[in-house]
């Protein structure tokens, strides 16, 4: 059946997994404070990839020795906690994840991931690349790249109330394009910048752990297996001891009981 889309668009009941959250406003939905806990940076997220490249920073810089510690809330996407009023203030985006650095004078809020990322690297100069150009560079492809694998691809695939064949053709003729990319670069280059960066965790959070099969159970379906590069790359970062920790932080989901870390407030949580 045609679509023929109305002179001006009005809203209606879409389906899908997540249509009880969207709505064409921005703004709170309802009057909630955030909590805030004893440590300088309070982060306040949810393991989806945008939320894990941050946890996963955190738990490096603490893991390559920075002296600081950090309070991960969680904020549950699924019930609407990111239209609470105290989330908004610190995002008016409503999206996860959002921080609050109160280490100075005065507290203040960062949002969306990447600048959160730029925020902690430059703070503690760690894990900005060999070439911060290099490094810049790939961090904002991932940012620029990663809707058309989310909520372009992901949804179609997985998420929309319908399977419809053009839409998950287009995203996955993208989808695998922003493969290809990494996969040539990554034949040249053992890291994204030089040295492992900012740009790696970022891009990992979406694209390793696509290869990796985490993502929209399309691993197969999008042939990952193909793009050796990457998949050498991304099992070298998901070995790492502060990445599996940072899996963790937020995480609420999934059946492996081993990788939920709600909430972090210490690194004695994950004793746990």
């Amino acid at each position: 059946m045609t679509y023929t889309p109305p002179k001006v668009w009005k809203n209606t009941a879409s389906g899908g997994q997540f249509a009880n959250i969207n709505r064409p406003e921005a703004g709170p939905t309802h009057d909630k404070d955030l909590p805030v806990g004893e440590h300088p940076y309070q982060l306040y997220s949810l393991a989806t990839p945008n939320g894990v490249k941050v946890t996963v920073l955190f738990e490096e810089l603490i893991e390559a020795g920075h002296d600081f510690d950090y309070d991960a809330w969680l904020i549950n996407i699924g019930e609407g906690d990111q239209f609470g009023s105290g989330f908004v203030e610190v995002n008016p985006n409503s999206k996860i994840p959002a921080l609050m650095d109160r280490s100075g004078t005065e507290p203040v809020r960062i949002f969306e991931s990447a600048a959160i990322m730029l925020h902690m690297a430059e703070k503690h100069d760690a894990f900005l690349g060999d070439s911060r150009r290099e490094m810049l560079s790939w961090l904002f492809w991932q940012m620029g790249s990663a809707p058309f694998l989310g909520g372009g691809f992901g949804h179609f695939y997985a998420y929309a109330p319908e399977k419809f064949e053009y839409p998950i053709n287009r995203y996955a003729m993208e989808a695998k394009r922003q493969l290809d990319v990494l996969d040539r670069h990554l034949a040249d280059s053992e890291w994204m910048a030089g040295s492992y960066s900012i740009a790696d965790m970022a891009i990992w959070s979406w694209y390793g752990q696509l290869v990796l099969g985490r993502l929209y159970d399309a691993a197969e379906f999008l042939d990952v297996a193909s793009y050796t590069n990457v998949v050498d790359w991304a099992e070298r970062i998901d070995a790492r001891p502060a990445v599996r920790r940072g899996r963790m932080v937020n995480r609420s989901f999934g059946d492996d009981e081993s990788l939920k870390l709600p909430e972090r407030h210490s690194r004695a949580d994950f004793d746990r």
